[in-house]
């Protein structure tokens, strides 16, 4: 799993021209696209990790790369009332 932190991805038309742009990459991959939590995770085998960062950068954001097991705290950490952190 790949996973990056995207600031600059603030509401769902975001969330849509990422996603659109990493579907133009890797139509096979898996994607989760949070824009309330920043972050992009993507399941693909057969596309270069650099490839897909760019595909967001060229939607005009700014991804960073973050490990998996940050993404994983991430992606599973909630508060008391079963929101994300």
């Amino acid at each position: 799993m790949l996973a990056f932190e995207v600031h600059d991805m603030t509401c769902d038309h975001c969330a849509g021209a990422i996603t659109a742009a990493l579907k133009a990459v890797d139509d096979d991959a898996k994607f989760t696209v949070d824009p309330a939590g920043h972050l992009v995770t993507i399941e693909s085998t057969n596309v270069d990790p650099n490839k897909l960062r760019d595909a967001i950068a060229d939607a005009g954001y700014t991804p960073v790369r973050i490990d998996d097991a940050n993404a994983n705290a991430r992606t599973q950490a909630k508060s008391c009332c079963g929101q994300r952190q």
